[in-house]
């Protein structure tokens, strides 16, 4: 990423060597050197928007909101155009990672999109997190720099998503968090219906969820069996998946391009870009060919200790001829 000057008068070139030189480090991960370049070239040019767009970047990647939000401002300060500057988006992040709720609500604003001054029941909603947007689903790509997972969410906000799959235990995140995410999404998912759904990185974690995730070995003769789980564990306010058929393993490549989702749709389809085993159960098992059911299946199940044995021991009750569970294990 290059951020030069646009307006007023063009940076100086030791403005623009810093610069140069500061992403670069960033893109290695020396966030402390490529800090001092980012300073000097504030100190150069205080009076371009860019200069402190800069900073604000890297006070997101290195999660200093305090700062990030101070920089960011003061770039939004000097800018020329209002809505759709990518430094309100920022300053939106932070606002909202600081839950300067005022702060973010101008920040949203200012961008161009419309934040509701009330919550559905009426009241004020201004002095609380925005509601109400009606953003929609998403994807969110979970811990994007080590074993990467992209689950679907509800957008809260433009910078937050409450994870709506169970997350594998590699991710260590848990069914029900919310997560604060960027603003620039990498990659799509699509259906068959022609929609697509943005995938955005993950920042960190904003808020956790108090439900332990645990997986299970279940034998379920038939889909319908498998989906019963499911739909026990939706009705008493939790989740269960079916990981042995949610799961594909994609190259970071193929994950960040366009790809199709069978998310609501029904039978699974073949996937060229799916790298995993197909008709093997748990992680390395994305589907089969869709014209055998493999009854052992590993489950992901997002409930309290106190319920989950309970629950599968309902869900053996209903039909005992055609299911049965073992090797329960606690696992994030």
């Amino acid at each position: 990423m290059r951020i030069f000057g646009k307006a007023r008068h063009r940076p100086s070139a030791d403005w623009r060597m810093a610069t140069d030189r500061a992403f670069t480090l960033i893109g290695d991960g020396r966030y402390e050197d490529a800090g001092t370049l980012l300073t000097r070239a504030a100190d150069l040019e205080p009076w371009l928007s860019e200069s402190w767009f800069n900073l604000a970047l890297l006070h997101k990647f290195r999660h200093d909101w305090e700062q990030a939000r101070a920089a960011g401002l003061r770039a939004v300060a000097l800018l020329d155009r209002s809505a759709g500057a990518p430094d309100w988006w920022n300053v939106g992040i932070a606002a909202t990672a600081l839950q300067d709720w005022a702060l973010a609500r101008r920040a949203w604003q200012a961008y161009g999109l419309r934040v509701p001054e009330t919550a559905a029941g009426g009241d004020d909603a201004r002095t609380g997190p925005p509601a109400g947007m009606e953003l929609g689903s998403a994807a969110v790509r979970l811990s994007p720099e080590g074993e990467a997972e992209v689950v679907w969410g509800r957008r809260l906000d433009p910078a937050r998503i409450e994870v709506q799959n169970i997350p594998l235990p590699s991710s260590g995140r848990r069914w029900g968090e919310v997560v604060l995410h960027d603003g620039v999404p990498h990659g799509e998912r699509t259906t068959a219906a022609g929609h697509a759904y943005p995938v955005f990185d993950e920042i960190e974690l904003w808020a956790p969820s108090p439900v332990p995730t645990w997986v299970v070995l279940l034998e379920a003769a038939t889909e319908a069996d498998r989906d019963a789980l499911e739909r026990l564990a939706a009705d008493a306010g939790f989740a269960a998946e079916d990981w042995s058929s949610s799961v594909r393993l994609l190259c970071r490549s193929c994950s960040e391009s366009r790809m199709p989702s069978d998310e609501g749709e029904g039978a699974p389809r073949h996937d060229p870009h799916d790298h995993s085993v197909p008709g093997h159960p748990g992680p390395l098992g994305h589907m089969t060919s869709g014209e055998l059911w493999v009854p052992e299946r590993e489950c992901g199940l997002a409930a309290p200790a106190s319920l989950v044995r309970g629950l599968l021991d309902g869900w053996v009750a209903d039909s005992p001829d055609t299911r049965e569970w073992r090797d329960l294990e606690e696992v994030c």
